[in-house]
């Protein structure tokens, strides 16, 4: 079994050495971690924004009283109706190939589409992470800021998004998860992220078993990271519930 272990040792040790070492070949690793978390963060920022902005409309549209709609407000709630509907219902790949191929055909740099591609994709989830967050505040609430003379955007924006927060926290946390391991459906379009530099070494060594094995830790230990601090700050918000 010793000398087994030896002999995969020998096997292996020239595979991972092309892989990561050979060339300085490590540095393409840790670019394309840079450039996924570049993406993931700007995705979500630009998602949580979008999101916020579709979620508070939604809100307002069905927050009107009886016989006193808003004409704009309605066309408004129906643009962001088929948005969400339209984004949740096709697949992220395919709005990467429209983001690229149709809508941007001249664009070269790949990132920024994809930039583009997930921070509207995350916004359409984002904005029902934030509408039940909202709603799950109770009606209480919105009542006590009108009747102390606020108008809607004051009262959302003092009143019920702070205790919305902690309510879509856990959601949000899973949200920048998922788009971070969707980042690497960059690569399908060009885009230089982790899964691009592991695929150019494997094409090059011919060999991909390594890389891709390698930017599978990467992601898991990234996301493990992730899981844990989000954890802790959940943790502390309960005890600050508990003041």
């Amino acid at each position: 079994m010793f000398q087994s272990l030896i002999d995969w040792l020998d096997r292996i040790g020239p595979r991972l050495q092309r892989a990561f070492i050979e060339g300085d070949r490590w540095k393409l690793y840790l670019q394309g971690l840079g450039t996924t978390m570049e993406l993931t963060v700007i995705a979500l920022i630009f998602g949580v924004l979008l999101g916020l902005v579709v979620a508070v409309i939604r809100s307002a549209h069905d927050q009107q009283r009886v016989g006193r709609r808003n004409f704009v407000l309605s066309i408004l709630n129906v643009l962001c109706q088929i948005y969400t509907t339209v984004i949740r219902g096709t697949p992220m790949l395919v709005q990467l190939f429209i983001w690229t191929f149709v809508i941007f055909p001249t664009q070269r740099n790949k990132v920024l589409v994809a930039f583009i591609g997930l921070g509207v994709n995350s916004g359409a989830y984002v904005a029902e992470i934030i509408r039940g967050g909202l709603m799950s505040v109770d009606a209480g609430q919105s009542e006590a800021g009108r009747s102390l003379g606020l108008g809607y955007f004051d009262t959302m924006r003092f009143i019920v998004i702070p205790q919305a927060f902690k309510n879509i926290l856990p959601s949000l946390g899973n949200e920048f998860i998922t788009l971070f391991k969707d980042t690497s459906l960059a690569q399908a379009i060009g885009g230089a992220e982790m899964l691009y530099y592991a695929s150019t070494i494997g094409g090059r060594t011919f060999d991909y078993m390594p890389p891709l094995l390698g930017i599978a830790a990467m992601y898991l230990a990234v996301v493990i990271v992730f899981t844990w601090l989000q954890g802790r700050l959940e943790r502390r918000l309960r005890e600050s519930d508990r003041r």
